[in-house]
C-alpha cells in the first residue's frame, strides 16, 4: 500500500545523498519507519494506509506506542502531525538498528553512548 502510494504521489518520498536516492521505508521485524516529506498530505495519506492496514488484516497499530520523527522540522510543524496520528514525539537524535539516526555528525553527542 505504501508502494502505490508513492507512485501515485500521495506519499513525498524523501531523497538523500548527492544523488538524491528515494528512501520511503525500513523494516525490520515488528518495527516499521515511514520516511517522506514534512507535508500534511504526506501525514494524512500515511494514516489512511495505517487504517486500511488494520481493516485488512485484522490487526491494530497501537498509536499510542508509535512516535513521529523529525529532522530539520520546526517543532510547532511536528505537533500538528502528531495531533493527526495520535502519536507522541520522537527524540533526535535517536538510534534505529543501533545507528544514530537526526543528529550532527560532527557533534561527540551524536554517538550517543
Amino acid at each position: 500500500m505504501f508502494r502505490i502510494a508513492i507512485e501515485k504521489d500521495l506519499v513525498e518520498s524523501l531523497e538523500i545523498g548527492k544523488k538524491s536516492v528515494k528512501v520511503n521505508m525500513l523494516q525490520y521485524v515488528n518495527d516499521t519507519l515511514f520516511l517522506c516529506k514534512a507535508n500534511i498530505k504526506s501525514v494524512f495519506n500515511i494514516k489512511i494506509i495505517l487504517n486500511c492496514f488494520e481493516l485488512a488484516f485484522g490487526l491494530e497499530v497501537n498509536f499510542l506506542k508509535s512516535r513521529f520523527g523529525r529532522v530539520g522540522v520546526d517543532q510547532i510543524v511536528i505537533l500538528h502531525f502528531v495531533t493527526i496520528l495520535n502519536c507522541d514525539v520522537m527524540k533526535t537524535p535517536f538510534k534505529y538498528l543501533a545507528m544514530p539516526v537526526g543528529g550532527c555528525h560532527k557533534r561527540m553527542s551524536f554517538g550517543m553512548k
